[in-house]
């Protein structure tokens, strides 16, 4: 797998990797019908090809050259000290290869006026607490709506500092 910018081509791919991922994922949680709505309204294609240019963002995809392992946005606020990262997915038969790790990578070094970088996480998603903590995150908070202003969704907030930030 190699990182790259996504493109527009990208987006039919990146759209059918992240309702599989939510899925998988929050099913579990939420429930099916309650995902399908989060997805049909988070990751449409009119929602997703928004990110392409958004300023002061990053939309990425790791990419084999015939299928995607994964797909990471992330977006500066005003200042450019703090960077949002809204996604980090990983297609579920391909968690645990170091794609995560990658695209987590290169979305630091997209942002090299950075200070720190921020996500929100649900809280039954051990799976992916476990990788942010070993990414060096730290709890820092709660929000009652992740991801959107009135999602209703409980989450806690995560932060990495980067070494050597003002």
């Amino acid at each position: 797998m190699f990182v790259r910018t996504a493109s527009e081509p990208d987006l039919d791919a990146i759209r059918a990797l992240l309702v599989e991922t939510w899925h998988a994922t929050y099913d579990s949680i939420y429930g099916a019908d309650k995902v399908t709505e989060i997805t049909d309204e988070w990751h449409s294609i009119a929602a997703l090809k928004r990110r392409l240019t958004v300023p002061n963002s990053d939309f990425l995809v790791a990419d084999d050259g015939e299928q995607l392992g994964g797909v990471a946005y992330a977006e500066a606020k005003a200042d450019g000290k703090t960077v949002m990262l809204h996604q980090l997915y990983v297609a579920p038969a391909m968690q645990g290869r170091g794609i995560g790790g990658a695209l987590l990578d290169e979305v630091i070094e997209s942002f090299p006026d950075a200070e720190r970088f921020r996500l929100e996480v649900e809280e039954a998603n051990e799976k992916a607490i476990g990788f942010y903590l070993s990414q060096r995150f730290v709890e820092v908070g709660r929000t009652g709506n992740c991801g959107t202003e009135d999602s209703g969704l409980p989450a806690l907030i995560f932060e990495r500092a980067v070494p050597g930030a003002a």
